[in-house]
């Protein structure tokens, strides 16, 4: 898909992808993507052969590798390090990685044409483009070894960094022929390696970033550190929307290593000589808030908002066959799901170092959108854009909560009265009660079941549109297409389907991506909702599922593997279960299966998860084993225990004694199965994340008969002596 393709008749995931799906009118022109941008004429920077954004070489044969998306765990530098290598045939020993600099024309995400990391797509996104980059710069250095030589490029190969002629025996190191390399013009249409014949990819390789991680040595944003640099920490009004009305900040200047008390409309900030002595002036402060008019409103009132839209018709987002017909038939069934706010929780609480001088502005962060920061602190600053420089680090975590430039902007704000470098650290408290929370969302399902399977089935999602806020051009036509994501492109023969969207936003929270982003609603709804129409229709939950998959055969790939695996159908404890998820979520098939035993107090064991996976081509399997594995514990982690509430107006919900992680010792055994593909690669990052929920869901309907429609579980409606 190029920059100006016309996005008609997109689902989100085909947006993400590449490609297009069936679906509405999707009428809008992204900004010029990256992808193409960097592959020009090969030039000299620094005295290093640079033939795009991506490679450097200087004449030592070191090639440094410019990582375009952001490092927050995912191991996406590894993979893309490998992705270049492989293509430029370079030797991963004289590799070295940097962080690209903020430039949307050189480093915007193919698909988005920002420079963004998230819904996992790094490497979809970037698969193309990089192997063209590789490729191109491996032509380059071919064709310079050849001149010197004098022979055909066509009768040289490359390997681990150099240029090798057979029938002579000559070689050279790419390090040898940098400079004359930059002297050539690239051939147009670079062949590409055939999958047979890579090296890397495909290979279990060890993280680059795991050794810096281990040792210490690894610089996270909260890490920065600056000559004479002061720290502070801050208290933003509790209620969204709220204003200070008074500070009384005079025990908090009385506190050793106190230098300044910053009061702004809607924060107050105490600037210190450390961390401690501004955590305890701001503990010392007394403030007095004036909340606006969300200072009244409750989770209640939230809930009883959604429940009364999602009644009402929504913007269709996509409708095949006759769905008045087809529920008119067969035996009607009807359920609705719910899942409520979360938290990002991320281990690195959010955080910013800003040195802002009359007429510039440096910024230390971890973010996830770099332009979108340096536009942002732009602005906060009142300065160029030129002006400001982004410094990115290693993430401790993004989710989706480091796509947002709340916390550089704020720290922007209190840097202005500040003199010389200040980090700004939010506490936890302050980062769980001011969060961009995962919107509350109902999706509700009406179908009618015949010849064992469903005839007919219309999917309405009520809930925030957080790509109306994010990215407006992507709201068309009062579709968010992230709402409706694995909605419009079930993966079920269904002849009769329509979907429906109703844009419900709630008072007193700001909404925004959280990982999984919608599919969590949507895999989390369809996925409950098949297994309670198997029951009704007599039949197994797996066999229920493939007699509707013959139009996704990787899928029915990948949940015929999972069943094998997971021992589906064999006996199990009293009070136990298997329950079983399926998912062509982000461009990968997975099929995953929980097991679970719901004790009498209605608490939940988990017993066992096994997933199998086709993600196309594994660029590092490792990576995709530990992805998935990772998501699963952060899904589970939400439905065991997830949820953001509000009460006159403020969260709740503080730190981990309230807002639950799952403890080492709950951790079942989980069982990856990656399916070898010929495939271009699909995303990983948030596939566990998405099918963990519904999978123990149904686990937990199979132990119990309570078939649970809303989120985190229930323990009151599973302890044994409840009726289903």
């Amino acid at each position: 898909m190029t920059a100006t393709t016309k996005l008609s008749e997109v689902s989100r995931r085909g947006l993400l992808a590449g490609g297009l799906a069936t679906g509405f009118l999707f009428a809008f022109h992204l900004p010029a993507r990256g992808a193409n941008e960097p592959l020009q004429p090969a030039d000299v920077t620094d005295g290093k052969f640079a033939p795009n954004a991506f490679i450097r070489i200087d004449e030592a044969g070191r090639t440094t590798l410019v990582m375009p998306q952001v490092e927050m765990g995912q191991g996406i530098y590894t993979s893309i390090a490998m992705i270049l290598a492989e293509e430029l045939d370079a030797d991963l020993a004289q590799v070295v990685l940097e962080h690209a600099p903020p430039n949307d024309k050189l480093y915007g995400n193919p698909v988005f044409g920002l420079q963004v990391t998230g819904n996992s797509n790094s490497v979809r996104a970037w698969w193309s483009a990089l192997r063209k980059a590789g490729a191109s710069a491996r032509a380059l250095l071919v064709q310079a070894a050849a001149a010197e030589w004098q022979v055909e490029p066509s009768s040289c190969t490359t390997s681990k960094g150099e240029v090798q002629h057979q029938a002579s025996g000559r070689a050279l190191g790419y390090g040898a022929i940098a400079l004359a390399a930059s002297g050539q013009t690239a051939p147009k249409d670079v062949p590409l390696k055939d999958p047979k014949d890579f090296v890397y990819i495909g290979q279990p390789l060890k993280r680059f970033d795991t050794p810096d991680k281990v040792n210490g040595k690894a610089v996270y944003g909260i890490d920065a550190m600056l000559p004479g640099m002061k720290f502070a920490t801050l208290a933003a009004c509790p209620v969204l929307g709220g204003k200070v009305r008074k500070v009384d900040d005079s025990a908090a200047r009385t506190i050793p290593g106190v230098h300044k008390v910053v009061v702004l409309d809607d924060l107050v900030a105490v600037v210190g000589d450390h961390m401690w002595a501004a955590k305890k002036g701001l503990d010392a402060l007394t403030i007095e808030w004036d909340e606006g008019a969300n200072a009244k409103i409750g989770t209640d009132d939230i809930w009883r908002d959604l429940r009364a839209a999602s009644d009402k018709d929504g913007a269709v987002a996509k409708s095949v066959g006759d769905i008045t017909k087809g529920l008119s038939g067969g035996e009607r069934f009807d359920a609705s799901y719910e899942l409520p706010f979360l938290a990002h929780a991320t281990m690195e609480p959010i955080n910013a170092t800003v040195h802002l001088r009359p007429d510039a502005c440096e910024i230390w962060t971890g973010t996830q959108i770099m332009t979108r920061v340096q536009s942002e602190a732009a602005k906060a600053a009142g300065l160029p854009l030129e002006k400001v420089i982004v410094n990115n680090h290693l993430l401790g975590g993004g989710f989706g909560r480091k796509l947002e430039p709340d916390m550089v902007v704020a720290a922007v704000r209190i840097a202005k009265q500040v003199d010389g470098p200040v980090k700004v650290v939010w506490t936890r408290e302050e980062d769980m009660q001011h969060d961009v929370y995962r919107p509350v969302y109902r999706d509700s399902i009406a179908a009618s079941l015949a010849g064992g399977k469903i005839a007919a089935m219309k999917y309405k999602v009520a809930g925030s549109a957080i790509l109306a806020r994010w990215l407006p051009p992507a709201f068309q036509k009062g579709i968010d297409i992230d709402a409706v994501d694995c909605a419009v492109d079930m993966p079920y023969d269904i002849p009769n389907f329509h979907v429906e969207y109703v844009r419900v936003e709630p008072p007193a929270v700001t909404t925004g991506f959280w990982r999984g982003v919608g599919p969590n609603n949507n895999v989390f709804a369809i996925e409950a909702f098949m297994d309670e129409a198997a029951r009704k229709a007599g039949k197994d939950p797996i066999d229920f599922r493939r007699a509707m998959l013959g139009k996704t055969p990787r899928l029915l790939a990948a949940l015929d593997l999972v069943a094998e695996k997971s021992g589906w159908g064999q006996p199990l404890p009293a009070r136990a279960g298997r329950g079983v998820c399926v998912q062509p979520a982000f461009g990968s098939f997975i099929a995953t299966v929980v097991e679970a035993e719901v004790d009498a107090e209605g608490e939940v064991h988990l017993r066992r998860v096994t997933s199998a996976v086709d993600t196309g081509i594994a660029v590092n399997p490792d990576t995709v084993k530990a992805q998935i594995q990772g998501g699963l514990v952060f899904g589970l982690t939400a439905a065991l225990y997830g949820e953001i509430t509000i009460a006159k107006g403020r969260v709740q919900q503080s730190n981990f004694h309230d807002y639950r992680m799952l403890r080492i010792d709950q951790i079942p055994p989980i069982e990856v199965h990656v399916i070898k593909s010929a495939e271009a690669p699909g995303g990983i990052g948030e596939a566990g994340v998405t099918a963990a929920a519904p999978a123990l869901r149904n686990a937990i309907y199979a132990a119990t008969g309570v078939a649970l429609r809303r989120l985190p579980v229930d323990r009151s409606l599973i302890a044994a002596g409840r009726k289903a």
